[in-house]
């Protein structure tokens, strides 16, 4: 089985979206309806998620970036908590493909440790990797909450991710594990002054899994901009797609400004 990669919209802007761990594309719905008049969205399902559930690829980022980079054209790309790992691997070895980057709640080094204190606990994530063989749902769950907090309002958030999550059935508990992994050991900070391309990262300032000052970090490192969007957390696209719609144009018009083959890359 193939990766699953829906196109959706109808502008001028190509856009890949990538969602977060144990998830699937359509959680993106509101964001995707926000920008339908100005991209044309390849909106993927990572493997072992959603509708790519057994497509057999590893999550591995390097893997899921070929993969990607192999079906799509080229395109700004926006990846979302776990998938802007992807996103910024995609970017940092296919610069020719991945013509800009959003980061959306998402950095170069999820989990914290005494050289990065602005990462999650790293002991909830391990624990979340372990809690994973002996209760799947209430661990998935238990995320879900993680994610919603901070949201204006996170009981309608969690609503929300909780009714999107499993609407493509259950993701697959391999890769649910190799994406818990990906995020305990993953650290491309050091390259981040390397990449090429406009980027802009964009946090929730009641962000409670990916603290905003990281991505204000990250953004100085890859010389790109940092927008926060003041009263979302984990999940922006929920509650306020439109300002985060609005956060992303200057990327979109950067595209349309320089076209694909020259959208403002960093020398």
């Amino acid at each position: 089985m193939s990766l699953y990669i829906e196109k959706l919209g109808h502008g001028p802007v190509p856009l890949v979206l990538l969602h977060g761990w144990a998830m699937h594309g359509g959680v993106l719905a509101p964001l995707v309806e926000a920008l339908a008049d100005r991209c044309t969205m390849h909106v993927v399902d990572l493997p072992g998620h959603g509708w790519s559930r057994d497509c057999g690829l590893s999550l591995e980022p390097h893997a899921c970036a070929a993969a990607i980079t192999a079906a799509t054209p080229p395109a700004l790309w926006l990846g979302w908590s776990l998938g802007g790992l992807v996103a910024l691997t995609a970017a940092l070895e296919h610069p020719q493909h991945v013509r800009g980057l959003a980061m959306l709640c998402a950095t170069p080094k999820f989990a914290r440790d005494e050289s990065w204190t602005w990462g999650s606990d790293a002991a909830l994530v391990h624990q979340l990797a372990l809690d994973l063989e002996t209760d799947y749902h209430a661990t998935i769950d238990r995320f879900l909450a993680l994610e919603a907090m901070g949201s204006a309002d996170p009981r309608a958030a969690l609503r929300h991710l909780r009714e999107v999550t499993f609407a493509r059935g259950e993701p697959d508990l391999r890769v649910l594990q190799e994406g818990i992994r990906i995020l305990e050991t993953s650290d491309l900070r050091t390259r981040l002054p390397s990449l090429r391309q406009p980027s802009a990262w964009i946090a929730g300032r009641r962000d409670r899994l990916v603290p905003p000052q990281a991505m204000e970090w990250s953004a100085r490192q890859a010389r790109g901009s940092y927008t926060q969007i003041e009263h979302a957390g984990h999940a922006p696209f929920v509650a306020h797609a439109d300002e985060l719609a609005q956060a992303l144009q200057p990327l979109l018009d950067g595209f349309h400004e320089h076209g694909p083959d020259e959208c403002g890359f960093n020398e």
